[in-house]
């Protein structure tokens, strides 16, 4: 509940800031600078305008690619789209019906989810960025699909199966363009979700069999033997799996005394890392370094030394979005909301400006280094804190 309420303070624009004031990170200089010194990277911020509407989100970023949703012209719908930073070119994906909104992107493939209609069911669509063509990925049999996660030419997510009485992990070959029925640790009649793929492993959260609907077990499914594991706990009762970084999966686990904690799992050797309790939630991994939170702070943890730290300042509530190699970018709620982009390697922690508002939001940096995400333009009046939210790219770039 409280990250979903910042997150629509966040969007709300023309809200009046909360506690504003001194808040750091809040003006531009500051946002726009990095760890000082010779060498030191800063970040110039990139409007990607909308489909005509007002305002506009992006989600996920690959290449010169991204994608996301927009308003379109006098905010009468809102679309998918695809930002080419070559071109300066934003394109309306489309919809399969009503609204559409873009989730991730991967070489010429982006993924996103459509409503069918104003108050219909929503499917999962891909959009070949070659051909210019909206593909309706289908269902299970049920009403409605969502998109969790996308890696080469596979989508994954969870998908209702018919009767919309129980929902199955799936996982959808962009090549084929065949949905497989992931299952469940319970057999067909159990509930399971995806959360995320790498590769040909699928990892997600399953209901167990002969044990309440509501206990839950992470499992890895292998794409290529069509095998299922259940991942167990650390001696409780429940876990997750939530990411998974070649053959490490991380999640959410209850302990022999019933507490909470964050682990991760190594599917090669069977090793299981209690991670502790700052790793209790939005678990993420890439390499051997994962990050999580604990509900107010978010740290980072390595698999190699078993050393741990806290990311960022320790002041307000900070949130990583996506983390990729030695670089994390996220939100930081102080009580305002600045995106942030943070390193692994030597601690660096830089807020991202806005577009003329007060507050910004990350969500994906690519291999170049350029984030994307949404900031806010200047307000329409000296009371209000931000004008509309804009889709937003930063780039890097070093200053001698």
């Amino acid at each position: 509940m409280r990250i979903r309420l910042r997150a629509w303070i966040l969007l709300g624009a023309g809200l009046l800031a909360v506690g504003a004031g001194p808040a750091y990170g809040a003006d531009a200089a500051s946002a726009a600078s990095g760890a000082s010194g010779a060498g030191s990277v800063q970040y110039t911020v990139r409007d990607l305008g909308t489909l005509g509407g007002t305002r506009s989100e992006a989600t996920a970023i690959d290449g010169n690619t991204i994608v996301g949703s927009s308003r379109t012209s006098g905010d009468t719908a809102e679309h998918a789209f695809a930002y080419d930073l070559r071109r300066h070119t934003m394109t309306d994906l489309g919809t399969l019906g009503d609204s559409s909104k873009a989730t991730g992107v991967e070489g010429d493939y982006v993924v996103g989810e459509s409503d069918l209609s104003t108050d219909g069911p929503t499917h999962g669509f891909a959009y070949n960025l070659r051909t210019h063509r909206l593909v309706d990925i289908g269902t299970l049999g049920g009403s409605s699909t969502n998109i969790t996660g996308l890696s080469g030419d596979t989508v994954v997510g969870t998908s209702a199966l018919t009767g919309d009485a129980v929902t199955h992990a799936f996982a959808y070959s962009l090549r084929t363009r065949t949905m497989t029925d992931l299952g469940s640790l319970a057999g067909p009649s159990g509930d399971s979700t995806a959360a995320a793929v790498s590769g040909a492993i699928v990892v997600g959260s399953s209901s167990l069999p002969s044990t309440p609907a509501t206990t839950k077990h992470g499992f890895a499914y292998d794409l290529r033997t069509r095998t299922m594991t259940d991942l167990g706990t650390l001696g409780g009762s429940s876990s997750t799996a939530n990411d998974i970084s070649g053959s490490t999966v991380v999640g959410q686990s209850r302990t022999a005394g019933n507490g909470l904690t964050g682990y991760a799992y190594d599917l090669r050797t069977g090793i299981r890392t209690n991670l502790g309790t700052h790793f209790l939630a939005a678990q993420l991994i890439s390499g051997s370094t994962v990050v999580g939170g604990d509900g107010l702070l978010s740290s980072s943890y390595d698999l190699v030394t078993h050393t741990s730290a806290v990311i960022g300042s320790g002041r307000g509530v900070t949130e990583v979005k996506q983390i990729a190699g030695n670089v994390m970018v996220g939100d930081n709620f102080a009580p305002n909301s600045f995106a942030f982009v943070a390193r692994v390697d030597n601690g660096d922690f830089t807020y991202l400006a806005s577009l003329g508002g007060l507050n910004s939001s990350a969500t994906q940096v690519n291999r170049h280094g350029v984030i994307a995400g949404s900031a806010a333009l200047p307000p329409a009046d000296p009371v209000t804190a931000n004008g509309p939210f804009h889709a937003a790219v930063w780039v890097p770039h070093t200053v001698a």
